[in-house]
């Protein structure tokens, strides 16, 4: 399998910070990356998902329409709220990426996935697939504000939120 290119999301938080200074917030980025594309933005979705892998799933089965989801595993290290099958449910249904306060799991396999997965960490054992979560609350992590509704735009220089949209492809 090939990795997967950015060619299609060609853009760089650096520059829309600069250009766009009074519409964006930008951090430094919490996670790792461990999906093919290392940039990616759209509008965001939120779910949250203690160690609970179902609503990740749930939310990934619909379609995306170039959105990013952010699933709040409320930053829990010892089990994956996302893996290779669920993924490739984002990639299928249109989703630019997921953002896990938490872990994955498949590394190797996201990795050749068209799709922007960050994530605390990585471990093998996958949550529970309760589907107990809530979507679309405000989510905080490590001091970032996710905002279902909001944009985030990602690439190896960080994350920059905004209200609107900064960048059409």
């Amino acid at each position: 399998m090939t990795m997967a290119t950015d060619s299609a999301d060609r853009f760089s938080t650096s520059d829309l910070a600069d250009s766009r200074p009074d519409d964006v917030e930008g951090y430094a980025s919490p996670f790792q990356s461990y999906g093919g594309r290392s940039a990616f933005h759209g509008p965001i979705a939120t779910v949250t998902c203690f160690e609970d892998a179902g609503p990740t799933r749930d939310y990934l089965s619909e379609p995306g329409h170039g959105r990013v989801l952010v699933a709040d595993a409320g930053g829990s290290r010892r089990v994956a709220v996302l893996g290779d099958r669920m993924a490739r449910l984002g990639v299928g249904n249109g989703w630019a990426g997921v953002i896990v306060n938490g872990n994955v799991r498949d590394c190797v396999t996201l990795a050749t996935l068209d799709i922007g997965v960050l994530a605390l960490g990585a471990v093998p054992v996958r949550g529970g697939l309760h589907g107990q979560g809530e979507r679309d609350a405000d989510v905080v992590i490590a001091g970032i504000s996710f905002r279902a509704g909001g944009y985030v735009y990602v690439d190896a220089d960080g994350l920059l939120l905004s209200h609107a949209a900064l960048h059409e492809q």
